[in-house]
Parts: C-alpha cells; sequence; structure tokens
C-alpha cells in the first residue's frame, strides 16, 4: 500500500492507495515542528481505526510546501514504513514538460496537479488550486505545464482585512443571501466571498482570451468546495486532482527504476 503525504501550508493530507483505489484519508493542521515520533503515532492511531498498520505501508510519496517539515516526513518514513520516501521536488522524476521562461521556479505542487489533470481529462486545462494561495494553471493538450498565476487564497484576504483594519473583526467565510450587506461581518463575508468569485471569473476570462483556445476548467484544492454552484466557470470540480497526481508520478518512478 501507498501511502501519499501531501503538505499545504495550512492542512496536511495523508492517503492510503491499496493498489486500486484510495481506501483512506486524513487531514491534520499542518505544523512544521511536528517529529516523525508524533507523525507515527498519531497515523498509527486512525491506520489502526482502518483494520490497518504502519507495517502495511510498503511505499511514501511527498509533497510538501513547507521545506522545513520534509525533514520530519521523511524520518518518519525512514523510521517507521523501513521505507525511503520519495519526495516531490527532490528524488522524484515527474516526467512533464516545463515550457516557461525558468523551469526550475515552477512549484513541485503545481506541477504534480497538471499531472494529475492530464491523466484523467482530455485537451488544454486551466487547474485551479485554492488554498494558502490560489493558483491558475494552463497545461497543453500534451500534458506540458505552460505556465499561470498565482494569487492570495480566500482565507488569506479574510485574515489580512481583518488584521491590517482595526475595528474589522475576524469573521468565517461563508457564501453570503445578497451581494449588499446590511451590517458588518455581511459587507465583509459579501467582500471576500463574491470578490474571490470575480476573480476567479475575471482570470478564467483572461486566460482564455490570451490562450486563444478552447480550455477545460478544473478546480481543486480545501476552497474549491465553497464556490461550488457559484460559479458557471468552472467545469468540473475535482477534490483528489492532486493525490492522483501524485499516484501518477510514483507509478512513473517505479517504471523508471525497474
Amino acid at each position: 500500500m501507498l501511502l501519499a503525504i501531501e503538505q499545504g501550508n495550512t492542512n496536511t493530507l495523508f492517503a492510503v492507495h491499496d493498489g486500486v483505489r484510495w481506501s483512506a484519508q486524513w487531514r491534520s493542521a499542518t505544523d512544521s515542528s511536528r517529529t516523525a515520533d508524533e507523525y507515527a503515532v498519531w497515523l498509527s492511531q486512525l491506520l489502526q481505526m482502518q483494520g490497518l498498520g504502519l507495517g502495511s505501508l510498503d511505499g511514501c510519496i511527498i509533497s510538501s510546501v513547507v521545506p522545513q517539515s520534509i525533514f520530519n516526513l521523511r524520518n518518519f518514513s525512514r523510521r517507521y514504513l523501513h521505507r525511503e520516501p520519495l519526495v516531490i521536488g527532490e528524488n522524484a522524476r515527474l516526467g512533464v514538460e516545463v515550457r516557461i521562461d525558468k523551469p526550475s521556479e515552477a512549484g513541485a505542487d503545481r506541477l504534480v496537479n497538471a499531472i494529475g489533470a492530464h491523466v484523467a481529462y482530455p485537451g488544454v486545462l486551466l487547474v485551479i488550486d485554492s488554498g494558502t494561495a490560489t493558483t491558475f494553471d494552463v497545461v497543453a493538450a500534451d500534458g506540458a505545464f505552460e505556465g499561470g498565476v498565482i494569487a492570495p487564497g480566500i482565507n488569506l484576504s479574510m485574515e489580512a482585512l481583518h488584521l491590517a483594519a482595526a475595528r474589522l473583526p475576524r469573521v468565517a467565510i461563508q457564501k453570503p443571501r445578497q451581494v449588499i450587506g446590511r451590517d458588518t461581518v455581511s459587507a465583509m463575508q459579501s467582500g471576500v466571498f463574491w470578490g474571490y468569485i470575480a476573480l476567479i471569473e475575471g482570470l478564467i476570462d483572461r486566460i482564455r482570451t490570451e490562450y486563444g483556445k478552447a480550455i477545460t476548467v478544473v478546480a481543486t484544492g480545501g476552497v474549491a468546495s465553497l464556490v461550488e454552484g457559484a460559479t458557471d466557470k468552472i467545469d468540473i470540480f475535482d477534490p483528489d486532482l492532486t493525490i492522483r497526481g501524485m499516484l501518477e508520478v510514483w507509478r512513473r518512478n517505479q517504471v523508471s527504476t525497474s
């Protein structure tokens, strides 16, 4: 069984693939100070609830945008799984062409998303990943990464509004009943939520116009479900896109080393 660890700035996903399907998934808050031993205790308890154990895992792939966490995640795999992990951006061969001016600057997480989208959907794709940042990445019909846009995420925007304006409270993000707010909280929720929708729709339109070809828009990430139903610019919502890309990278590396 393969353990895929996909770590963002806010949350970390642990997913188990049994060779046929993703049989279990768990999320935890990202904590760069968490040790290998702490990961082992936490994960072993969750595996036990599924009738599994750490010994059931015979492979590990890691994708992290938090460099200071990779050391502990790698040690967890070595110490408790007795496996050298495949780490995106380090020892993993991705097998994707990067058609941007400085290919070395393409984030590993964005490339994994491009791979996950390409193996599932045909044609030119625009992948929107909503997390701490919101990325818009163009994937060519042949699977090549062709660049994109990086914008602040919706949670980051809401937090910045609260921190920068002394009289504005911290509020939960949700879809407001109407655009025009009747009090401070509803006005903030409307501004952030509908402003975020306008950002997504505006960038989709501009990217489509500039690229000049038909593009299928695929959304993923922790905030994607929040905007589902709020815009008709997104064609597909795919919560498993990133770990599908990680699984494909794992398979490509097994073939290349066999």
